[in-house]
């Protein structure tokens, strides 16, 4: 197994970790911000999401620049992604922090492209990832991330960046679906 590859894995096995630090009530304290209480537990999940995050764009320049993509790796490099938000967007409902009709729409998108990549590898073609949908993880990452901090550093003048950015990452996350699906629906029938 190739470096790229060990990383995506790290990715998965960080995601237990993560889901612990937000279940699990430890009593490490928390932060008052302004009007905010931002838990240490979710501080540290904050961060230990934001580097699995960046793990993605690890894995993916080292494998393209030592020319180590491999099948094993374009398969688990989405799903670590998948199984990353999904899991923290669904304990941000869970918290209270996120509301569930946003996160059931971003998940569905993710269920649905990831369906459409499997018919597709079923018939022999690859449907490589878009720059829309790179836009989508991007802004998924930052939402989640502000979410995670209870809004922190906003929170201290008051401005909803974590809220907004959720809007945002929900935009584009239905957005990129719909840019998905009339490409590469096309080329799926092309190929027949």
């Amino acid at each position: 197994m190739n470096i790229p590859n060990r990383i995506t894995l790290s990715r998965i096995f960080l995601i237990p970790i993560f889901i612990v630090l937000l279940s699990v009530p430890f009593n490490w304290g928390e932060w008052q911000i302004n009007e905010t209480a931002l838990p240490v537990s979710h501080f540290a999940a904050a961060l230990l999401f934001i580097v699995a995050s960046t793990t993605d764009w690890i894995d993916g320049y080292y494998a393209r620049k030592h020319n180590l993509v491999t099948n094993l790796g374009k398969f688990l490099d989405p799903l670590a992604d998948k199984l990353l938000v999904s899991a923290a967007l669904i304990l941000l409902v869970e918290m209270g922090l996120a509301p569930a009709w946003v996160v059931i729409i971003i998940i569905s998108r993710e269920f649905a492209v990831t369906g459409l990549r499997l018919v597709a590898a079923g018939e022999g073609v690859v449907l490589a990832a878009s720059k829309m949908g790179k836009l989508k993880t991007v802004t998924q990452i930052v939402a989640i991330s502000a979410l995670l901090l209870h809004n922190f550093p906003f929170s201290y003048v008051n401005f909803p960046f974590a809220t907004i950015m959720l809007y945002v990452a929900l935009f584009f996350t239905a957005l990129s679906g719909y840019d998905y699906f009339v490409k590469n629906w096309n080329v799926m029938r092309d190929s027949k």
